[in-house]
This record gives C-alpha cells, sequence and structure tokens, in this order.
C-alpha cells in the first residue's frame, strides 16, 4: 500500500459516513485482490487505485437532497483531478474513471473492462451477508429510516425512486426496501464467477434474516 498512500490519504479525509468510510473501501480493495486472483489479464495498478478511489464523492451525494448528485459521476471527476496532480498518465486516468462511474449498482454505466467489473462485484459483495446487514443499518441510522415502510413498494417506488433507480429522500428508505429492492438481486448482477460464487453464500445468509424481520416488523412470530 505505500504505493498508494497519497491516494489513501486524500480518501481518508473525504470519507465521514459510517457506512461508506475508510473500512469499506479497504474491504472492497481486498475482495478485488481476491477476484482478481481468479481473473486472467488484470491491471492491478487501475484496479487497486480505483478500489480506493469509487466512493470518493459518496459524502457529497449523501448531503444532496435532490437526487441529482451521483457519486460514481462526481467520483470519477474527482479522482481525474486527483491523478492528475498525482502525474499519473491520461491513459491510466480514463481506465480508472470508467472503473468508477460504472461500479454503482443504480447507475446506466455498465462495466466493459475486467477491472471495472471486478471493482463492481467487489463493491456489492460488501452490501451483502453480515456486512452488509450491519452496513444498512448505520445507513439508516444516520438517515433515520424507519426499519419498514407501510405503503406498497410500488407505490413507493413511484413516489422516491429517480432515474436509475436513485432516491429522492434517503430518510423515507428503510433497510427491508433496500434488500427488496437491491439486494436480492446481487447475485444475478455479478460479472465475475468468483464474485457470482461468494455472493450467493452471503445472500443466503441475508435472507433468512430479513425474512424474520418482515415477519417480526408485522407484530408476527
Amino acid at each position: 500500500m505505500k504505493e498508494y498512500k497519497h491516494i489513501k490519504d486524500i480518501v481518508t479525509k473525504e470519507l465521514s459516513c459510517s457506512a461508506h468510510n475508510m473500512d469499506h473501501v479497504m474491504r472492497v480493495f481486498n475482495l478485488c485482490k481476491l477476484i482478481a486472483d481468479s481473473e486472467a489479464n488484470v491491471d492491478r495498478d487501475v484496479l487497486f487505485i480505483s478500489a480506493l478511489l469509487h466512493d470518493i464523492a459518496r459524502v457529497k451525494e449523501s448531503k444532496d437532497n435532490t437526487g441529482n448528485v451521483d457519486h460514481a459521476v462526481l467520483g470519477s471527476e474527482m479522482a481525474e483531478e486527483i491523478l492528475k496532480a498525482l502525474n499519473y498518465d491520461d491513459k491510466m486516468i480514463e481506465k480508472v474513471k470508467h472503473c468508477i462511474v460504472s461500479h454503482r449498482f443504480r447507475s446506466g454505466h455498465i462495466p466493459k473492462t475486467i477491472e471495472a467489473k471486478i471493482l463492481f462485484d467487489a463493491d456489492k459483495l460488501d452490501a451483502i451477508g453480515a456486512i452488509g446487514i450491519a452496513r444498512c443499518f448505520m445507513l439508516a441510522g444516520q438517515f433515520k429510516q424507519k426499519i419498514n415502510i407501510q405503503e406498497p413498494i410500488e407505490e413507493y417506488i413511484e413516489n422516491n425512486v429517480v432515474e436509475n433507480g436513485r432516491l429522492k429522500d434517503v430518510s423515507k428508505h428503510s433497510p427491508i426496501i433496500e434488500y427488496e429492492m437491491k439486494f436480492k438481486k446481487i447475485p444475478s448482477r455479478m460479472f465475475t464467477n468468483k464474485g457470482r460464487e461468494i455472493a450467493v453464500k452471503r445472500l443466503s445468509y441475508m435472507e433468512g434474516f430479513f425474512n424474520k424481520l418482515k415477519n417480526e416488523s408485522n407484530g408476527l412470530e
């Protein structure tokens, strides 16, 4: 990590969200390394720099109440400025920007390179399983969400979801809705075999928890 110390220091200063902090970044970084070991022709510099920078704009999105700020798009622009200042060449910067802009689940940008596909998978894996449950409720507390909502999910989506599945008001979201809208779909969205293998295991654990939570949140057994 010595060669990436300047990048890591910059990211650390930008991230203050409990669920999208340096702990998350380093878990994604380590998952990228794990998945990369199962893939061929991976540019690890591009991958690892992208992993460190992928959520650089996350706090800026969290503070935006309009739903217009996309941290993947803004993050790719911030990454360009950071890497230019650190004298990375244009070709490397463009590859990193693609990884960052396409890493988001709720995005119209599709990962095209193996590095972008690995980053996408690694980031999604940190949203499911035991760590995914923990992070989900950290966010719920941060944004003062309810555990569940009473309106039908179709009405909720119509009222609170904008283009590409992004949210108008995060405080109106809930962990159970996030499970239904996002977590359940993650294994089918994986780009790598290793990512899919891990995702299936993690979702199996998560499914039991959220099924029980839905019953208990409605006053059932």
